[in-house]
């Protein structure tokens, strides 16, 4: 594909989903190349040089590289999709407030539980899903009223947090006690370009998405 953005990824990674979505989502020309993750390939040389740290989603741009998912999901709403992330000041700050949410206790909780049912992860059960009723009781009242997280249309907000709630049961963390969030959810699957993350098996490793 001819001027494609391409992304680096892994299927039952939510780091990745959330970019591969954003992509589609926005309607960004791209490609999605799976990294073997289970022979390693995000440990050689050819990877580590896009990204030191060997983790998943990396994308390139042309001759631009930029790991961390909510990084790609800045560069790319700021240079191809910029509806999808305000210009008033106060609501790109809440943005930039549940980017934060979805690296820190969205990915300590709901995505950590899920890290140790499905890829065996050494992780505190009950720590994660502490975590996980703490923040998704929060996003749960931030709803209350709203159909996306900030303003009245979906942002990289709501695409940062989408993947691992989406499959937060998989982790044993029900979302029945939040209407609100499942509403969010619907919604999002509800946009033109969605495209699912894939259900995922068992027994993979834990240590290779950011």
């Amino acid at each position: 594909m001819s001027n494609a953005i391409r992304i680096h990824g892994f299927p039952l990674s939510g780091h990745s989903h959330r970019v591969e979505l954003f992509a589609s989502l926005a309607g960004i020309n791209h490609e999605v190349l799976t990294v073997d993750l289970a022979n390693g390939a995000h440990k050689k040389d050819d990877f580590l040089a896009k990204n030191p740290f060997g983790q998943v989603p990396v994308i390139e741009d042309g001759e631009t590289v930029i790991s961390d998912s909510n990084a790609i999901l800045v560069y790319l709403a700021r240079k191809y999709a910029p509806s999808y992330i305000p210009t008033d000041p106060a609501e790109e700050a809440a943005v930039q407030k549940f980017l934060t949410l979805a690296a820190g206790e969205l990915a300590f909780g709901p995505a950590a539980a899920r890290l140790i049912n499905v890829f065996k992860a050494p992780l505190d059960v009950d720590f994660t899903h502490a975590t996980a009723a703490k923040v998704l009781g929060k996003i749960e009242a931030h709803l209350e009223g709203r159909d996306y997280l900030v303003g009245d249309t979906p942002t990289i907000a709501d695409v940062a947090i989408y993947s691992y709630t989406a499959h937060a049961p998989e982790g044993d963390v029900s979302l029945e006690p939040y209407p609100n969030v499942r509403r969010l959810l619907t919604n999002i699957e509800a946009l033109d370009g969605f495209v699912p993350m894939q259900v995922t098996p068992v027994g993979l490793r834990a240590d290779t998405a950011a």
